[in-house]
């Protein structure tokens, strides 16, 4: 799946090649915050479950690319003064640091609509059909939408100072963060022409290891440093946030993330081709240190 990686980025890289001298700020700032390095779990794990699904791993990239996108405008919007309020992000300043406030929102706003121009172009239209296109694009909507990360969002804002209690705060990552997550696995298998037993384990799949990647980035905001990390450490405690380690400890926290990725590897067990990717996959993301 590593091999991914140079696949996807230089697709990203080909659909921010744009041109404009009136907006080249706005293509300047999109681009900053696409192409600063990331682990691009969201887009390979598209391009992956397209591949089970015995698709061709080309067609699924403007999905792939497009779920990038959505998760990297939720990026530089939860970095700004309004929202999570932070300076760094992959270790480098975050958008609105390096381009203003103004033109950080609009960046964010640009992501996610370039995200729909290249799931609905003609392009992708005839490499997976109409139809599957549509599903798509419906689909991230959902996940991304007031119902999926949007929501969860406003969980997280309002929830702030506030001692939640563990349901609420699974319903918040349930949103925030699986869904897009659970997204970027479905379209996958939508690229694929994949049934809907395939599709409904991609989506187990995504929530297993959404959760437990929301669990093991609570853990690190205690337990690593900003230097590893790339972005500000603590923040949670600084934000008087509920968090799994508030609520359960550092133990609790470790015991859940390999009890969800377990669940996620057995939800593996429908497909028929090699799953040994994902399931490595799964682990990495448990044991990851940044």
């Amino acid at each position: 799946m590593n091999n991914y990686l140079d696949i996807i980025n230089g697709k990203l890289k080909e659909y921010l090649s744009l041109r404009d001298q009136g907006a080249q700020t706005l293509i300047d700032a999109m681009d900053y915050s696409l192409s600063l390095p990331g682990k691009r779990v969201r887009p390979t794990l598209t391009l992956e479950f397209c591949r089970l699904c015995g698709g061709e791993v080309e067609n699924a990239l403007p999905f792939a690319c497009a779920v990038e996108m959505v998760h990297t405008f939720s990026l530089i919007h939860d970095d700004m003064p309004c929202m999570d309020n932070d300076d760094f992000r992959r270790g480098k300043p975050s958008n609105h640091k390096v381009y203003g406030e103004d033109i950080a929102l609009l960046a964010g706003d640009a992501l996610m609509i370039r995200a729909y121009e290249v799931m609905l172009s003609k392009d992708t239209v005839e490499k997976v059909g109409a139809e599957n296109t549509a599903k798509a694009a419906l689909l991230l909507s959902e996940k991304s939408g007031v119902l999926g990360m949007a929501g969860g969002q406003v969980i997280d804002l309002e929830s702030e100072g506030k001692n939640v209690g563990i349901d609420i705060l699974t319903e918040m990552d349930n949103r925030k963060t699986a869904a897009l997550i659970e997204a970027a696995c479905m379209m996958g298998c939508i690229a694929a022409s994949a049934d809907d037993e395939q599709i409904k384990a991609a989506e187990k799949y995504a929530h297993h290891i959404g959760i437990a990647f929301q669990i093991v980035d609570d853990i690190l905001d205690v337990t690593s440093t900003t230097e590893v990390l790339g972005k500000a450490v603590g923040s949670d405690e600084n934000n008087k946030k509920s968090t799994y380690v508030s609520l359960l400890g550092l133990d609790r926290c470790r015991e859940l993330v390999d009890e969800y990725t377990k669940d996620a590897v057995r939800a593996l067990s429908v497909f028929d081709a090699d799953t040994s990717s994902l399931e490595e996959f799964a682990y990495m993301l448990k044991n990851r240190k940044k």
